[in-house]
């Protein structure tokens, strides 16, 4: 009996001794958060999207106009561990990109990847730099890619812009595919604070005609520099998009709401601005939602302090909340980012 009792008193100690020490552990593990950056390197205009059970983020490779010449992709399975997918497409594929690709867009379709992007610097003869002997600025705009997976490695789709005309005094580059209820494909873009809406044909080869004969309308709202972007929730149309100066602390986030993904669009304000106790130049954004929940998050890019460089910009993602009517709360920029949400 006393050999039992002896037995169990050890039993007892030993159990009271590990058992703290493991939960610890485990709880540690469950809180440990992404972090802002949430990888390394200088990477800017982060689109996150979701595929399948994966997070994805696509992000403009951030460095002097002649060295942006390819994407890298990262992909995570809960926000916090990121697997780097190096050059997913690069100008080799693109033979027309002869200077800055930046600001990939990606979207699924029919079992196939579309990586929308700008390439060149597309200019008019009216704005400051023009060169009609330079082809950069008289040829250019928004490509697109295809893969069979999210990793790539993409090719050109077209062996040429998708769109390199101006429009409505809109720059051809700052893309986004909005895949509505109904199936249609909108396509949102713009740079020099001129912001277009068209619609993407079936095979994405083209843009539908809308019913006056325009391939595209401009949807400008007050404040918009560049950077469109789109979501839906509980029926109403969210497009944000970037204000101020990208190159300077000025930068910023701006939203509106609509009925419907035409609009019109009524501005909010702004929610995403800098902090100097935590970054500046914060901006364009975009927005991942949990599948099959009201659990939103933004990932945009910003400026570390000390900034140090024009193109040194980072990819982070914070918390997105709303208010009861819908709009959206400031976003508190963080160095500790999300915790873990696995998809599954």
């Amino acid at each position: 009996m006393k050999i039992n009792q002896l037995l169990l008193a050890v039993t007892l100690v030993s159990f009271a001794c590990s058992s703290p020490q493991k939960e610890e552990n485990t709880e540690i593990v469950e809180k440990k958060p992404s972090g802002n950056p949430i990888f390394d390197g200088w990477y800017a205009d982060p689109e996150g999207v979701v595929f399948g059970e994966e997070y994805w983020v696509y992000p403009t490779f951030s460095a002097a106009f002649e060295e942006q010449m390819h994407f890298d992709a990262f992909s995570s399975k809960d926000l916090v561990t990121w697997e780097k997918h190096e050059r997913i497409l690069d100008s080799s594929a693109v033979k027309w990109a002869k200077q800055a690709m930046w600001a990939p867009a990606a979207i699924e379709k029919d079992g196939k990847y579309y990586l929308f992007f700008a390439a060149n610097d597309p200019l008019t003869p009216e704005r400051p730099g023009y060169d009609p002997n330079n082809d950069i600025n008289h040829f250019g705009g928004i490509g697109v890619a295809v893969a069979d997976s999210p990793g790539g490695p993409f090719r050109d789709y077209l062996s040429k812009p998708l769109l390199s005309d101006f429009h409505n005094g809109a720059q051809p580059i700052d893309q986004f595919v909005f895949k509505d209820t109904d199936g249609t494909h909108y396509f949102f873009y713009g740079g020099w604070s001129h912001c277009n809406i068209g619609k993407l044909n079936t095979d994405f080869t083209g843009f539908e005609p809308w019913e006056d004969g325009e391939l595209f309308h401009e949807i400008t709202p007050e404040g918009y520099v560049e950077g469109p972007f789109m979501f839906l929730r509980n029926g109403v149309y969210y497009l944000m998009w970037s204000e101020g100066g990208w190159t300077n602390d000025s930068y910023k986030v701006a939203y509106a709401m609509a009925d419907k993904a035409t609009g019109p669009y009524r501005r909010i304000g702004t929610i995403l601005e800098a902090d100097t106790t935590i970054a500046t130049g914060a901006g364009h954004n975009s927005v991942i939602q949990k599948p099959g929940s009201d659990e939103w998050y933004m990932v945009y890019h910003r400026r570390p302090i000390p900034n140090e460089g024009r193109d040194h910009r980072v990819t982070c993602i914070d918390m997105m909340e709303f208010n009861e009517d819908g709009t959206i709360k400031p976003i508190k920029m963080t160095f500790e980012g999300v915790a873990a949400n696995p998809i599954k």
